[in-house]
């Protein structure tokens, strides 16, 4: 069951959606899911149908808030279409992981005010991956289980790559990494478990071969339905072990 709401954050409104289990049952653990760069939209929220429907209240909201009303961006076609692709780069620019972390405070408010007062996990996938890991990190307290699904630039040389928050992640880490990434290439993946491990994390690096990025989403180009339900699989038990 889906409900549209809007966040107070510090710079402004954004929209979000919250899903409950269709079966109406009670539940008081919660989850954030930090979208990919298309934006929220129906296959997420399908996703978030399912996690919803596995014991959690599941919050989707829009990162890309600040920058205005926009209409949602086909996973299959924007990054091949130039007017499509610039101002998809220019929303991705202007969100930068410092301004998601700091959201980060009002999401998880608008999930407790939605009846999510336990423990909290954080899953992203592609942008949002390393934003979940990064929110791990800055809200410990609450969220208890991260995951990240063909997430790109978990430990680049950048200020804000999320390997460097490693010893403030409280919560249980999982990593599900494609075949062939570009944006996370080896050397990366072994600098995040270098980094997860000196920091004492509880986590798992696990390597999806002949998986492309984006595999995990039923509306991408490169969807894999077998690959997607083990990430489902993986995904479940983490958040059954963890909250």
């Amino acid at each position: 069951m889906k409900q549209d709401i809007e966040i107070r954050t510090a710079d402004g409104t954004a929209k979000a959606a919250v899903v409950r289990p269709e079966n109406g049952a009670a539940t008081d653990k919660g989850v954030i899911i930090y979208m990919d760069a298309f934006g929220p939209r129906e296959a997420l929220y399908r996703m978030g149908q399912r996690i919803a429907d596995a014991g959690h209240i599941v919050l989707v909201p829009d990162l890309y808030y600040r920058s205005g009303a926009y209409e949602p961006f086909d996973a299959k076609t924007a990054f091949s279409d130039e007017t499509t692709k610039t101002k998809l780069r220019g929303m991705m620019q202007a969100t930068t992981q410092e301004l998601t972390a700091r959201d980060g405070a009002a999401f998880i408010d608008a999930l407790t005010a939605a009846g999510a007062t336990g423990a909290i996990g954080a899953v992203g996938y592609c942008m949002g991956g390393g934003r979940a890991l990064t929110a791990a990190a800055r809200y410990p307290d609450r969220i208890k289980a991260a995951a990240s699904f063909h997430g790109g630039n978990l430990a680049s040389e950048a200020e804000d790559s999320p390997h460097r928050l490693a010893d403030r992640i409280k919560a249980r880490v999982y990593v599900g990494v494609a075949g062939v990434d570009n944006s996370f290439p080896p050397e990366q993946s072994a600098r995040l478990a270098e980094a997860l491990r000196i920091g004492g994390v509880d986590h798992a690096i696990e390597n999806y071969v002949g998986m492309a990025h984006g595999w995990t989403v039923p509306d991408h180009g490169v969807y894999d339905r077998t690959g997607s339900e083990r990430h489902f699989k993986r995904l479940l038990t983490l958040l059954e072990e963890a909250l």
